[in-house]
């Protein structure tokens, strides 16, 4: 069914309007900069209302934000911002020193408490925009947004497995970008 345009735009603002903070922290957080992300969220929303007529009426948040990561990624490459690909091998990080057990397992390097304290704030901010972003937009969806990991499976076009995994990954590519801060 194809709406009249002021019907769309009406159905526009009942999906989208409420989650435009959402959209522009996650385009935030993936592009490192506030003006890309502006051009991200705008040309996303566009996309959103040029495809209105393929909302599901399920979730208007995961609906946009799969859109803003769609198109980040688009523009990333068009604008070929390409960030360096990190693979994560724990072998080779326990071979460098890295004490990969401990990693995740200690309470003092929760990522929920870090994020709870002001002054961590601002080196978790840093050690975040330095992942890359297939790491970055999963820990902003799940531990800034706060989405379920079926909500970040839908986003990222992913199995619940994979976002699992790329999370405890994140989780534990950040607390060794921390580490480093902290040691500099």
């Amino acid at each position: 069914m194809t709406l009249d345009h002021s019907a769309r735009m009406k159905r526009f603002e009942e999906v989208c309007v409420a989650h435009l903070d959402a959209a522009h922290n996650l385009a935030r957080w993936l592009t490192r900069d506030a003006r890309n992300a502006e051009d991200v969220v705008q040309e996303a929303c566009l996309r959103a209302f040029r495809f209105l007529d393929s909302f599901d009426g399920r979730n208007g948040r995961t609906w946009l934000l799969a859109i803003v990561r769609n198109t980040y990624y688009t523009w990333r490459e068009k604008n070929r911002v390409h960030g360096s690909s990190v693979e994560f091998d724990e072998d080779a990080l326990a071979a460098l020193g890295y004490d990969m057990h401990s990693l995740g397992n200690d309470p003092d390097d929760s990522i929920d408490r870090a994020l709870k304290e002001d002054e961590s704030r601002r080196r978790i901010e840093c050690a975040l925009a330095q992942l890359p972003p297939e790491f970055r937009e999963v820990i902003v969806l799940r531990e800034l947004e706060e989405l379920s990991y079926k909500e970040i499976a839908v986003i990222i076009a992913a199995p619940i497995g994979t976002v699992m995994s790329r999370l405890s990954r994140a989780r534990k590519l950040l607390l060794l970008e921390l580490q480093a801060t902290q040691a500099s």
